[in-house]
């Protein structure tokens, strides 16, 4: 049986992700890209009443005819894909915003389901809502749910279902201004008299499209006899209209309509309890937490916070995973008498993926704090705190959005830039993204801090290292914005979604996701360059039975040797400049590549104390203090570079952004080199 296709749209902040979880339950999760194009979209599979249902978790928009990438990927999915009911999502405390989206997709003539979420939102601030009359006005079966408290989400999913299964459409009962009507009519009766048919369209319905217009509906009735008599019915009656709304622009027209619709169905359906006046709540909490002197040290206490709970809590179930791999590799070597191939599994595979799964508890913190930031909307408030202050670095309060994202994940991040609706705002924040220390990088950062610090510093000294990056990368973006891209930065507009408190289930949807990436990445693509590795430090074999010598004379050796004049001045051994080429494909091989030189082919303990005092005794403090700092500033691993060109708009973005990160990185770790030899 064919599966029942649901296409999931609504605006930015009105809890899709909450919904679909709440209908999907114990859902088959699928994450992806759409084709051709980088926007990542969710998968939802499940089955109800019997019947399969896929459910496609469109990019929030604003309008399906917008200009972004989230936006007309929407709008090419709504247009050209084939699904069979739109589900739209709506946040019932602000209904008149999110009914224009709602009648743009009436327009699709397609099935449709209004959901209200957030419905018990809207009860605890006394506003109630005429479901009824919303669902006569529009002609779309319309219910109330919450995501939250899962009420109304059974009767969601039969309304879908009914909806999918009825032959026939609702009509819309909605009224336009008196010109726009009369053109309406004056059309409509032309196609009646005509007898004109078209799909299953009504003759109003067509008439609709042809003074919107609707370009597709104009391709196919372009060629067809009528279009001739039609043409001068429709010249005549546009002119009209464009006399009354005293503009020729089609768009600015159905703007205002829209708009005066979508106030008119809300004050037809939505009426307030006065005895219950909207709560004040957060007003309060933005009085404190966006306020001008306070704001910004309480963001940065709770980003402190993060990072002491990050490598504190994070280093726990370390010993655990350490020993299990420890464990694992000792039992399975046992087995194996070959030494080569006992030393590819042990010394290579296990201690290589090992390496990265052993921080795999730092970065679900990480990712926990960053999906917390989100989900609560503070993330949006610290966007409009902050706005003042990069404006001083010629960049907006909406280009928080990503940079706080890049602290996770540089791809994500990357994508998030689509926001941004000035070019040059827009490229900025991507050639500066790389500064944000992302997740992979976290795994080196606690090594080395780890290593040099106590127990008690490493925490403070990772919350610095990730500010210095940030702030830094702020700098950068000074300094683009006055020289490649010279430029006014635009005006600051963005949405202030209320305070919610996240469920456990969405957080674990969120982190469950960034968690299994990061394993899968550990299993696939970091498993075969750790194997890489392996063999490039064990071949060819060396007369000379030390490790050292061995190492030297491998393929891997060679290559930093070849390559080590350009890193002298910065103090990096032949070891770390090979880690850092290798972390050019993916962040984690670095510490899986340091692992492997400095121990030799034995076997690696990431934070056992054999691995640390290799790391301490041959590596100089001032060395160390460049590797971070280098790390911290060159290019994104491989998968984010990837998605950087297609972000930038070509491969000589990406030239640009490697001699830019490296020059500037070599740069950086040569004075912080210095000023730390002189110092110590």
């Amino acid at each position: 049986m064919k599966p029942m296709r649901i296409a999931l749209a609504g605006q930015p902040n009105v809890g899709k992700s909450s919904l679909i979880n709440a209908m999907s339950k114990h859902a088959n999760l699928k994450v992806g890209n759409f084709s051709g194009v980088t926007v990542e979209h969710t998968q939802i599979c499940f089955e109800h009443h019997c019947h399969k249902i896929e459910m496609i978790d469109l990019p929030g928009t604003y309008s399906i005819n917008g200009f972004s990438q989230e936006e007309k990927v929407a709008k090419n999915y709504l247009l050209n894909e084939d699904y069979d009911v739109i589900l739209n999502v709506i946040d019932s405390t602000h209904l008149t915003r999110n009914l224009l989206l709602t009648l743009e997709l009436q327009n699709l003539n397609k099935k449709m389901v209004i959901a209200l979420n957030m419905y018990d939102e809207a009860k605890k601030e006394g506003i109630n809502i005429d479901i009824a009359q919303i669902e006569a006005i529009t002609g779309i079966p319309t219910v109330a749910v919450s995501a939250t408290t899962k009420d109304g989400i059974d009767k969601l999913l039969d309304t879908v279902h009914d909806v999918y299964d009825s032959e026939k459409r609702l009509k819309s009962k909605i009224s336009y201004s008196d010109a726009i009507e009369e053109a309406i009519f004056e059309v409509k009766n032309f196609l009646d008299e005509k007898n004109y048919n078209y799909k299953d369209l009504d003759t109003r319905e067509m008439a609709i499209k042809l003074i919107v217009e609707d370009k597709e509906f104009f391709k196919a009735l372009h060629d067809q006899p009528i279009f001739m008599e039609l043409q001068p019915l429709l010249v005549k009656n546009m002119n009209n209209i464009y006399n009354y709304y005293e503009t020729k622009d089609i768009t600015e027209i159905q703007a205002q309509e829209y708009n005066s619709i979508a106030r008119g169905i809300r004050a037809e359906t939505v009426k307030r309890d006065d005895k219950k006046p909207p709560k004040k709540l957060t007003k309060k909490i933005d009085d404190i937490l966006i306020n001008k002197y306070a704001g910004i040290p309480i963001f940065l206490f709770f980003m402190w916070g993060l990072f002491q709970l990050t490598f504190t809590l994070g280093a726990i179930p370390m010993d655990t995973i350490d020993a299990s791999f420890s464990w694992l590799g000792k039992v399975i070597g046992e087995n194996i008498a070959n030494d080569d191939f006992r030393s590819l599994i042990v010394d290579g595979i296990i201690s290589g993926v090992g390496a990265v799964v052993l921080f795999l508890p730092n970065i679900i913190i990480l990712y926990i704090g960053i999906a917390l930031l989100e989900t609560t909307g503070y993330m949006s408030r610290v966007a409009f705190l902050l706005d003042g202050f990069f404006h001083k670095f010629g960049l907006h309060g909406k280009s928080f959005i990503p940079l706080v994202t890049g602290f996770g994940c540089t791809v994500p991040a990357y994508m998030a830039t689509r926001t941004l609706k000035n070019e040059k705002d827009r490229l900025i924040t991507l050639y500066i993204l790389g500064f944000m220390s992302c997740g992979a990088r976290l795994p080196i950062y606690v090594l080395f801090a780890g290593a040099f610090f106590s127990a008690d510093q490493a925490g403070n000294v990772i919350f610095y290292i990730y500010i210095a990056g940030a702030l830094f990368g702020l700098v950068m973006a000074k300094i683009l914005r006055l020289t490649a891209f010279k430029g006014s930065d635009e005006p600051f507009v963005m949405e202030m979604p209320k305070y919610r408190v996240p469920t456990l289930k969405l957080l674990w949807f969120i982190v469950s996701k960034e968690a299994y990436m990061y394993l899968k990445k550990a299993g696939t693509f970091i498993l075969a360059a750790t194997i890489l590795i392996w063999f490039a430090s064990n071949y060819p074999k060396s007369n000379n039975p030390s490790p050292k010598a061995q190492l030297e004379q491998s393929y891997l050796g060679e290559i930093g040797k070849s390559t080590q004049f350009l890193f002298d001045p910065i103090g990096f051994d032949w070891r770390q400049t090979v880690a850092l080429e290798t972390g050019l494909a993916a962040k984690e091989v670095v510490v899986a590549t340091l692992g492997i030189l400095y121990n030799a082919g034995e076997d690696l303990d990431e934070t056992s104390d054999k691995l640390l005092k290799e790391i301490k005794a041959q590596i100089p403090f001032a060395s160390a203090i460049s590797f971070i700092v280098f790390v911290m500033i060159y290019l994104p691993c491989f998968a984010a570079s990837m998605v950087f060109v297609k972000e930038a708009g070509g491969y000589h973005h990406l030239v640009y952004l490697f001699i830019f990160t490296t020059v500037v990185a070599w740069i950086m770790s040569f004075i912080a080199y210095n000023i730390t030899l002189s110092i110590t």
